[in-house]
């Protein structure tokens, strides 16, 4: 662990938060860079919209949404025209602060003028989405599912889901919402560290019981139940993956400013927590993406009055360990490198348990003579972790010392790896769907600046003079007028100061704008993809024409 960062390069570094070293030129970061921000509630909604907006059908398990302060009269005009139309209709919303996390801010409400006005709502944006009144329920209990998923790369895209995850319990009977209920937490709201304060928070020891459990459980029972347990894993496989395909135009302007391409610097990898809520249909809703899950694998046990232990968490062992192990797995250096000795880097870590965990995977890969390695790790609590086989492949002579005519040596014994690639191995099913990241490579084309997340008007009248989009009903003085009416409405929310300039989200309004002037019979997905195939076959024919001149 190096608190205060390290010189030397290393083959992984492990980073407890988010991606903030600028001095990594090589090897393995955990973290990408820009991930938090991508994810908090507000740009995800965003995001998610701009996807609602293309494909309305393919993006419907993302409940509809409205960002406060600035779309509150959107909300209040929407749901009165909707309950105009729609005099039974009995909507429950659900408010969430931007940066909250843990469930801290969160309420519900029945009515739109029922939001708290107060000067927080200023100062702390939030989401406000419509509550989904019927979920799932298992021992009359509302849950929800926390599945972890490896970003591996961004480019190309390559995805990963956990086959086992977490289940996390309500502790109080569900009802729908009502006046009367709508503030009782432990029924409604399903995170762990709001119902653990509950006295019907149970810890058990079997990951089929208790407030906590494996979501293999909860299949196994559905299952026993006559659903069709493989077409819901399907649909969160699918919900997984047009998440992080609405979420990577975002991630990449990030990467290319933290890590402009041609200069040397590490390759990213990510586990997410994916939040999911099953309705009584099966049909999986994501609630949101965490970008730095908890990996804690122990509970506090109060041994009495305001004396509290760490003991293990069976359930939370079971599920987590794996990750951290085939995460590691997958990331494995030696698979390229082949050499004698893994370097791997902790910084920053959020708690023990993380050191320990990734540690535990390393000190198993030294010892070759058990199967099963514990190691203990003492920073204020005690953990303890039973690994798998974690064996060193390098430990068998490399193949150069191996006699020509020798039969590769035998891999050793590997509990079988936990996540399952998912993307590019269905890729055909979704790469239709993958149009704004086509948009965001042309922002970065013409970002100009290296290290910029913004484009200026010298960069978007670029884009719209290369790509011969001007003409006599379309002047550069309406392209002027277009790039700051967008870009002034944006920077007034409040996105990013840092800056000035057109930030992506304002750059893909403006390039759906364009595509609508350009192609107004069309649906608004076939516009922007016929602009986008108009933009790249004009970008690559005077990219050619260059070459000629330059030969010339």
């Amino acid at each position: 662990q190096f608190p205060f960062g390290r010189r030397l390069p290393c083959d992984i570094y492990w980073h407890g938060v988010s991606f903030h070293d600028n001095n990594i030129f090589s090897g393995q970061v955990n973290k990408f860079p820009g991930m938090m921000e991508t994810v908090r509630k507000i740009t995800l909604s965003r995001a998610m919209r701009t996807m609602q907006d293309l494909f309305p059908l393919e993006y419907n398990f993302y409940p509809r949404s409205w960002i406060l302060p600035e779309e509150l009269p959107l909300f209040v005009a929407e749901v009165r025209m909707m309950k105009d139309s729609n005099p039974s209709w009995k909507p429950t919303f659900i408010v969430k602060p931007d940066g909250g996390c843990q469930g801290d801010g969160i309420y519900l409400i029945k009515d739109p003028s029922d939001i708290r006005l107060t000067g927080s709502i200023q100062s702390r944006p939030a989401v406000v989405q419509e509550y989904i009144c019927k979920p799932l329920l298992v021992d009359k209990l509302k849950f929800d599912i926390r599945l972890y998923v490896l970003l591996k790369s961004l480019e190309p895209l390559e995805i990963y889901i956990a086959k086992d995850g977490l289940s996390r319990f309500c502790t109080e009977p569900y009802q729908e919402p009502t006046l009367k209920n709508l503030h009782q937490v432990f029924m409604h709201l399903t995170n762990y560290s709001l119902n653990i304060h509950s006295g019907n928070f149970i810890h058990s020891d079997s990951v089929n019981t208790g407030s906590k459990r494996t979501f293999s459980s909860i299949l196994c029972r559905l299952s026993s139940r006559g659903a069709d347990v493989k077409k819901l894993w399907s649909d969160i496989i699918s919900l997984v993956i047009k998440t992080i395909i609405a979420l990577t135009p975002e991630l990449k302007v990030y990467y290319q400013s933290d890590i402009p391409a041609g200069k040397p610097g590490p390759t990213c990898f990510q586990i997410l927590g994916f939040d999911i809520l099953l309705m009584k249909d099966l049909k999986p809703m994501l609630l949101e993406v965490n970008a730095n899950p908890s990996m804690r694998i122990e509970h506090e046990q109060e041994l009495s009055p305001g004396v509290f232990e760490n003991v293990p968490s069976p359930v939370d062992e079971k599920v987590k360990v794996a990750v951290i192990r085939d995460t590691l797995r997958l990331m494995d250096p030696q698979k390229k490198k082949r050499k004698d000795t893994h370097n791997i880097y902790y910084t920053e870590f959020e708690h023990a348990g993380d050191i320990l965990r990734s540690l535990s995977c390393i000190s198993g890969m030294k010892d070759k003579q058990h199967k099963h390695h514990s190691l203990k790790l003492s920073l204020k609590l005690k953990f303890y972790l039973k690994l798998g086989s974690c064996q060193r492949l390098e430990q068998a002579p490399a193949a150069s010392e191996e006699a020509p005519d020798a039969a590769p040596s035998p891999e050793p014994a590997l509990p079988s790896l936990c996540l399952k690639q998912v993307f590019p191995k269905y890729a055909k099913h979704f790469s239709y769907l993958r149009l704004v990241d086509r948009v965001a490579a042309l922002f970065i084309r013409f970002l100009g600046v290296k290290g910029t997340t913004k484009l200026g008007p010298t960069g978007f009248r670029t884009f719209i003079r290369n790509c011969r989009l001007s003409n006599s009903n379309f002047s550069m003085a309406a392209v002027d007028i277009l790039y700051i009416d967008i870009t002034r409405r944006w920077n007034s929310m409040g996105i990013d100061h840092k800056e000035s300039g057109m930030c992506l989200q304002a750059f893909v309004e403006a390039f759906f704008c364009l595509a609508q002037k350009k192609y107004k019979a069309l649906p608004l997905h076939e516009q922007v993809a016929s602009l986008i195939e108009l933009c790249e076959c004009r970008l690559a024919a005077l990219h050619g024409k260059r070459l000629v001149w330059g030969c010339g």
